[in-house]
């Protein structure tokens, strides 16, 4: 998935030693704010020593970020994760229409609804209602109890 945006916080590194093969590791988390009607924020997280000093994120910098999602339970709770594995500065990430059929290719979903939810909507007709019917002129009733 991707996120085009401004990066408006940079999170302090946490760093350790793993317990299980004794290296030592290195994540960081940042927050980027996608533009539009309703900006939306998302924190990310890269991991590895090596592509926090590759990749260089500065606050407020326009870049596109590459990432996968994940969620894992502890404590009977459910947490997720957005793991950066890419960083874009300079251009946009081109996606795939949702209209476009790509044979072998996932459909891409878009990411946000539209910023008019009637924008999608079938357009609208000239009488809100339909018309009233007029009442038989034989003298019937209608049959409702009520």
């Amino acid at each position: 998935m991707d996120l085009t945006g401004k990066i408006i916080a940079i999170l302090p590194a946490n760093s350790g030693v793993s317990q299980r093969t004794g290296n030592p590791w290195m994540s960081q988390e940042y927050v980027i704010e996608v533009p539009g009607q309703y900006p939306r924020k998302c924190v990310f997280r890269l991991f590895g020593e090596d592509r926090i000093k590759q990749f260089n994120i500065q606050a407020g910098e326009e870049l596109t970020v590459q990432f996968d999602i994940d969620a894992h339970e502890y404590n009977g709770r459910w947490f997720n994760e957005i793991r950066a594995f890419n960083i874009i500065r300079g251009q946009v990430a081109q996606t795939v229409p949702a209209a476009t059929t790509v044979p072998g290719a996932a459909p891409t979903a878009m990411p946000f609804p539209p910023a008019d939810p009637m924008a999608s909507a079938a357009p609208a007709t000239t009488a809100p209602f339909p018309p009233a019917q007029e009442p038989a002129g034989d003298g019937a009733t209608d049959d409702l109890p009520f």
